[in-house]
This record gives C-alpha cells, sequence and structure tokens, in this order.
C-alpha cells in the first residue's frame, strides 16, 4: 500500500488497532486536530468508523477509530473471490479428498521454502525473527519479539489469503503446522482473525528449553 497521508492511517490502525486521533496526530508527525480532518475524509469513503471507548473510565467518552470491513478490504487479500471460487469448484468437482491434498502439497512446498530461508539460523528468535520478514514479504505485516518468560511472539497484523482461509479452514491448520515444521518449536496460536480477532498472534517455545 502506497505511504500517502491517508494509507499512513490505515497502516497504523490495522498494525495497532483502534486509535485515538490524537495518538494518530502524534505519530505521524502533525496534530490531533489534522488527523481528525484526514480521518473524516476515510470515514466518508467507509474505511474508517470512529466508536465510543467503553474503557475509557470516568469523564467524556474517548473516540478510537477503527478500520471497518471496507477499510480492512483495502490492504491485500490474494485474489480473494478467485481464491475462494477455486476452493468451492475444487471441493464441488473433485471432492475434499483432492482439496486436502492441494493443502498439504502447499504446505510442503512452504516449509521447503521457509527451511532453506532459515538455514543456519540455530538461535529460534534469529529464525522468528527471519520467518517474520518472510512473512511480511507476503503481505501479512509482521511483527515479532521476546516476551519476558523466554518464549517469542510473533504478530501477522494482515491476512492476504483470508478468503481461501474463510472457505477452507484447513490453510490455517497447515500454516500452524507449518511454523512448528520450520521453527523447530512449540507453536501456539493466541489470536486468529478468523474467529473475529484483528490480528493472527502466535506464542512460540523452544521444544527442548
Amino acid at each position: 500500500m502506497r505511504q500517502s497521508p491517508v494509507n499512513k492511517i490505515l497502516i497504523l490502525i490495522k498494525k495497532e488497532g483502534p486509535q485515538l486521533a490524537a495518538t494518530i496526530g502524534e505519530t505521524l508527525g502533525t496534530t490531533g486536530e489534522a488527523a481528525r480532518q484526514q480521518l473524516a475524509k476515510l470515514a466518508a469513503q467507509g474505511l474508517v468508523e470512529a466508536r465510543n471507548d467503553a474503557d475509557g473510565g470516568r469523564g467524556r467518552p474517548r473516540q478510537l477509530w477503527h478500520l471497518t470491513a471496507e477499510g480492512h478490504r483495502a490492504f491485500p487479500d490474494g485474489h480473494a473471490e478467485l481464491a475462494a471460487g477455486l476452493i468451492e469448484t475444487l471441493r464441488q468437482t473433485l471432492g475434499a479428498e483432492a482439496l486436502d491434498a492441494v493443502i498439504v502439497a502447499r504446505e510442503n512446498q512452504t516449509a521447503a521454502t521457509y527451511t532453506s530461508a532459515l538455514a543456519g539460523l540455530s538461535d529460534l528468535p534469529a529464525r522468528v525473527a527471519r520467518l517474520a520478514a518472510l512473512r511480511t514479504e507476503e503481505g501479512y505485516m509482521a511483527d515479532w519479539w521476546n516476551d519476558e518468560d523466554g518464549s517469542c511472539v510473533l504478530i501477522e497484523n494482515h491476512c492476504p489469503i483470508c478468503a481461501a482461509a474463510t472457505a477452507c479452514s484447513n490453510f490455517c491448520v497447515s500454516e500452524l503446522a507449518v511454523f512448528r515444521r520450520v521453527l523447530d518449536a512449540d507453536v501456539e496460536r493466541l489470536e486468529h482473525i478468523l474467529h473475529g480477532a484483528r490480528r493472527c498472534a502466535y506464542r512460540i517455545r523452544p521444544l527442548h528449553p
């Protein structure tokens, strides 16, 4: 997505979650009022909406700006409609077993690609960092960090294959299996876009502490 001022706002909300106009202005190096003007333009396009923050405490309710469904669709979707249509056609014409075979083949191909890219990295944080970089290149807007308990956290703020995964949840099962294979680690999904979360999040621990 091109880095125009309005797109920077969309990317900020996509990656960091709902934001105050003042926070957006501060992050972009402008004023809260200037941010509100940009947000008003985005709201007129149906890309964002303001909602009162129920957890804002006492006093006047704070307004947090959220992406709408249309705002989420402004990000790369991996040819969503085509992918979903092809999946359903494959299921209907060749059956569920054929679809499962395709998913397994994709899993093996992806795992081979990632394994090659992670070759020579024995340190788990280094492997997670490389995986996050690979996923970002693929459109997942990934971040990662070391947690206080010694585990790693991998965040994916966008899912470019969301439509395909919605049509067949085995894509998500396969993705989790790929992470476990290439990282040689215990990987737990903490948040899931398909279950209503705004992002997918994973906790990653060494298999042998």
